[in-house]
């Protein structure tokens, strides 16, 4: 087994973020702080390689991308003052680098993606679920509520009806439901949610990676300010798309019928 919660590889221009956490994941994998601080320092090396074109996360196995957080560890926070400093701040810092991070990102969830499992999945571009996964912000039956960002990041996916059901009522969905109601974008067959991760990634060959940075900082300003503000913002990311490399590669591809060679990265 391995001793790193967070396996890394990469290979053909693709980042695979592998959750390992021994010997839970025999059942279920669990959210440890352990892992935060390991996830958090995959994704600063994966920052540093050249040509990337997706990074996808996913769990250890078939039973489980990530099943939420390891109860064990937090009878020793459950006093005022411990929780965020010594738990959810570093996990909500590790799950926003995943947001942030500046290439397409891909969830593959098989099995359970429960509560911070749920949120983590939510923090990528895009969720590919196997046809037998189930996901659940159970929070509220341990007299808790949502606090790595699925309170925003779910509720953004499905709107705040559907987001209500999930944390009010905290039962399962099936890969269906979560797929009629947007918070998934492709189910394939049991166990082969890490398979279709990666043909998504393969959709992504030939597109810019600027220009993919540059929708997906485009894409959170909706949430966060005014229409005005947005468009404003997207003007400006709009001159920058437009005066680059990549935007002349592009132009210039499809006036001449050929497939465009970009060199951002």
């Amino acid at each position: 087994m391995s001793e790193d919660p967070v396996r890394l590889e990469v290979q053909d221009g693709v980042c695979v973020l592998t959750l390992d956490n021994p010997p839970l994941n025999l059942v279920t994998l669990a959210l440890t702080r352990r892992l935060a601080d390991a996830l958090s320092q995959a994704l600063e090396l994966a920052r540093t390689g050249n040509g990337l074109r997706a990074l996808v996360i996913t769990g250890a196995g078939t039973k489980a991308f990530c099943c939420g957080s390891d109860l064990s560890e937090f009878p020793p926070l459950m006093v005022p003052g411990e929780v965020v400093p010594r738990k959810l701040g570093p996990e909500n810092a590790a799950f926003s680098a995943l947001a942030r991070f500046p290439v397409a990102t891909i969830a593959a969830v098989n099995g359970l993606a429960f509560g911070g499992g749920l949120e983590l999945a939510c923090c990528c571009d895009l969720i590919v679920a196997s046809a037998d996964a189930r996901m659940c912000l159970p929070e509220v039956k341990l007299g808790l509520i949502p606090g790595s960002g699925g309170t925003v990041r779910v509720t953004r996916r499905i709107g705040d009806g559907r987001a209500r059901e999930m944390m009010l009522l905290a039962n399962p969905i099936d890969a269906a439901t979560a797929l009629s109601w947007g918070l998934v974008n492709r189910v394939v067959p049991a166990g082969e949610a890490l398979a279709g991760a990666h043909a998504l990634a393969a959709g992504l060959e030939g597109r810019s990676p600027q220009a993919i940075e540059l929708c997906k900082a485009a894409l959170d300003l909706a949430y966060d300010r005014s229409v005005d503000e947005c468009i404003a913002a997207v003007l400006d990311m709009s001159d920058r798309a437009f005066s680059s490399t990549d935007a002349r590669e592009g132009v210039r591809a499809f006036l001449a019928k050929e497939p465009a060679r970009f060199r951002s990265a």
